[in-house]
């Protein structure tokens, strides 16, 4: 099937290769010439495990090719994917500008039956927003061309992209449309070969259904910081407590870590969105409100502990003359992605009390950089930061950081001081190491404000 990926951010870059990978004709779209240059040269612009030999191999291969030049693109397939970002507003609000700026350019250069897909995550009602966008081009042109638009949103995990795309737990199509639902099924059959996971439904249901499902696992993340906390204040063990709850069948483990907050592109941007999209049909979504409210929260706890440990108490800057040594930066293991990543409000934060913070991340330094200038120092060395430094912040869990080596963490901090935001450690094995260790929820100790 021929294929046109409009957009080679994280979404289109994913699902272009994928699909040229299973044999279909992709053609990537993307107006920035720099980007596509680069990736006509093999140079991937995001991190993902998995992506880059995937593109190298099916581009040498033909079946994937990167343009600026959408006029062409559309007119050559069949399956036209719009995936441009939709960035919040000021109100929280998602901004399809670019959204609709694209269905126009397909209606203006379509010349036989299309098939739009929204593959952006987008608010209920934007696919009729597409569909009048599309028609009235093609009104202007004095055309009367059939086409359809349909909902697919993307499930994908930054860091397991590859193997959601290819191995999906589902894969949501919105159409009302029999023969559109019959060629979306054939267009993701390769990955069905398994099990038939093809949900169809509505488009408004599946609109709807990416902003639930991203609200739901954000919801099951504030609720366990917040028993986290309360942990703290009573003395339990929220590993215990994990361990007590996610037996039960109806709520499960996944996603009930505690930590310091959820961030990335997704679940930030889409409780927003769906809070807004409640408030503009005149609903008060009180319960995604506070799941708001409660991760920007989470953001401060480890900062608080760590002024409570360190600071010299009184003035505006108690941190001066400490050194804070922070494991993690991306938002999560396994990305370079730092879009409302909990590390920089951590780090404006510590700095705004006086720090200096010393940074380590496999693959975020870069992009850490580009957010914070000279006003951390960086090194591609996790120990190397450690030395002097008064305390280890550990922000992010990956892999790297579960199991380090303590004697010279030891040797190198200023005191055997570790404050874990992702619970990495056993506190019992860490107080007979001769470590001072605060995980979250895990030690018994109030180190937040009500």
């Amino acid at each position: 099937m021929k294929i046109c990926i409009i957009g080679t951010g994280y979404v289109g870059l994913v699902a272009g290769t994928c699909f040229a990978e299973s044999g279909n004709d992709v053609v990537c779209v993307d107006v920035d010439e720099a980007k596509i240059e680069g990736l006509k040269q093999g140079v991937i612009p995001i991190y993902e495990p998995g992506l880059k030999e995937l593109v190298l191999r099916n581009s040498e291969e033909g079946r994937l090719s990167f343009t600026t030049d959408l006029a062409a693109a559309v007119k050559g397939a069949l399956v036209n994917f719009i995936a441009v970002g939709t960035p919040p507003g000021e109100d929280g609000s998602a901004d399809l500008q670019h959204v609709i700026d694209v269905a126009r350019t397909i209606g203006r250069q379509m010349d036989s039956f299309k098939i739009v897909v929204d593959k952006s995550t987008v608010p209920v009602g934007t696919a009729d927003k597409v569909r009048q966008a599309v028609a009235a081009e093609l009104d202007a042109r004095g055309l009367s061309i059939e086409f359809d638009v349909v909902s697919n949103p993307e499930f994908l995990k930054e860091g397991a992209a590859i193997d959601d795309f290819m191995k999906p737990d589902r894969v949501v199509i919105g159409t009302d449309n029999v023969r559109t639902a019959e060629l979306m099924k054939e267009l993701y059959a390769p990955f069905m070969r398994k099990s038939n996971r093809m949900i169809v439904m509505d488009i408004r249901s599946a609109e709807m259904t990416k902003y639930a499902a991203n609200a739901m696992l954000a919801t099951k993340i504030s609720f366990m910081n917040q028993i986290a906390n309360l942990c703290d204040c009573m003395g339990a063990d929220v590993a215990a407590v994990r361990e007590g709850i996610g037996s039960d069948s109806r709520i499960g483990y996944d996603f009930l870590f505690p930590g310091v907050g959820y961030g990335g592109s997704c679940f930030p941007k889409d409780v927003k969105a769906l809070v807004k999209t409640a408030e503009e049909c005149g609903y008060d979504f009180l319960l995604l409100k506070a799941v708001e409210e409660v991760n920007e929260r989470q953001k401060l706890v480890l900062p608080r502990k760590i002024e409570l440990l360190l600071g010299a108490g009184g003035g505006d800057k108690p941190l001066a003359g400490k050194t804070i040594a922070l494991w993690g930066l991306s938002f999560k293991p396994r990305t370079d992605d730092m879009r409302e990543a909990p590390s920089v409000v951590i780090i404006e934060q510590l700095l705004e009390l006086g720090a200096t913070v010393r940074a380590h991340d496999p693959v975020a330094i870069k992009e850490a950089a580009r957010i914070f200038g000279e006003r951390i120092e960086f090194s591609h060395n996790p120990y190397e930061i450690l030395q002097g430094a008064d305390v280890l912040a550990i922000v992010t869990e990956w892999n790297e950081y579960r199991n380090p080596d303590f004697d010279k963490i030891k040797s190198l901090l200023r005191q055997p001081l570790i404050v874990d935001g992702r619970n990495l450690y056993h506190p019992g094995r860490m107080r007979g190491a001769g470590f001072q260790y605060l995980p979250i929820g895990r030690n018994g100790q109030h180190f937040f404000e009500n």
